[in-house]
């Protein structure tokens, strides 16, 4: 027994120090030439809007890549050509799945794919991992890649074969293949995903629409107002919050000053005046770098590069201003 032990004890050093090699060499890698990565975006059906922010279409068919996913709500992807590792702050290193799932993010996690990389996915909305894992805790489940045929439904694993297959059909082109576009990918990821919809609480519907409001009333939210406007005590309020966000109102705050004042200083028609008031959130150039490079994964410096592709689209300031339903609308005084 104690041999095995120790065998067993070996191997997850062994493991661990793989890891840390790869991650090592990660941090050393130059991101993937954004010239090289194609994406876009596709809006969801009137069924699906509540849930579903945007469905999107990544393609990239390099032999490795290299990017940055900042933190941000849940991610639906059908991986139909590629594997990835996720590297996340707590040490964990998840790879992907046919149907995975990117959960709440709270902080910035680099990403490193084995190619080509095609992937066929849908940015999740709070109430939509609600109603898609049956109301399981996103503050519980956070900072991982997971396999959603586990999470959500076997279902899904199935329909990411297919979607699979069908993909890399016999004579398929380096894009979209004949027959299968991306308006049929949503329309087929769509019609998956409907019947997996589970009811979520109206009053929990009600406070994720509050926490949505609150949010987009200021680039500094205070947890104070979101107390005026709620039902809940301080303490439930917090767990609800965890529950559907990822993180409690505070840190939620926090991530979205950090994202958002990313997407305004990362744009270059944002006017001085509303630089300079962006730059007011923060207490000092120092405390404002390590948030921007916490959540958003890059420092002020560098936000005007596009040498991160899907961290720069995620960044899109379109995202806080054009994306409908959006949980972190840019205020008024930014719109």
């Amino acid at each position: 027994m104690g041999r095995a032990n120790n065998q067993a004890t070996g191997a997850l050093a062994h493991q661990a120090q793989e890891f840390d090699r790869r991650r090592a060499a990660l941090a050393k890698m130059p991101l993937t030439n954004p010239a090289l990565i194609h994406l876009e975006y596709f809006p969801a059906p009137e069924a699906l809007a509540p849930f579903i922010t945007t469905f999107f279409h990544f393609r990239c068919d390099e032999a490795l890549i290299s990017d940055v996913r900042p933190a941000s709500a849940g991610l639906l992807a059908f991986f139909l050509r590629g594997e990835a590792q996720l590297f996340v702050r707590d040490g964990n290193v998840d790879s992907s799945h046919l149907a995975s799932l990117v959960t709440p993010l709270s902080a910035a996690a680099p990403i490193l794919v084995d190619g080509p990389w095609h992937v066929f996915g849908a940015a999740i909305s709070p109430i939509g991992w609600g109603a898609l894992t049956g109301g399981l805790s996103a503050a519980t489940h956070a900072n991982r890649l997971l396999d959603a045929g586990d999470l959500i439904d076997p279902s899904l694993a199935m329909f990411a074969a297919r979607l699979q297959a069908a993909y890399n059909a016999p004579g398929c082109a380096a894009g979209d293949p004949p027959g299968l576009t991306s308006d049929a990918m949503v329309a087929m990821t769509s019609a998956a995903l409907l019947p997996l919809l589970r009811e979520v609480p109206p009053a929990h519907a009600k406070l994720i629409a509050t926490v949505a409001e609150w949010l987009g009333g200021a680039l500094s939210p205070l947890v104070e107002d979101l107390m005026a406007k709620s039902p809940y005590s301080p303490r439930q309020l917090q767990r609800l919050v965890d529950h559907y966000f990822g993180l409690p109102p505070k840190q939620l705050a926090r991530k979205y000053r950090a994202l958002r004042a990313a997407a305004l200083l990362g744009h270059p028609d944002t006017p001085a005046d509303q630089i300079a008031v962006v730059e007011d959130q923060f207490y000092d150039q120092s405390h404002m770098i390590r948030e921007l490079r916490l959540f958003a994964g890059r420092t002020p410096a560098r936000l005007g590069n596009s040498d991160a592709p899907v961290l720069s689209a995620l960044l899109d300031l379109r995202n806080f201003r054009e994306v409908s339903p959006s949980f972190a609308a840019m205020p008024s005084d930014f719109a």
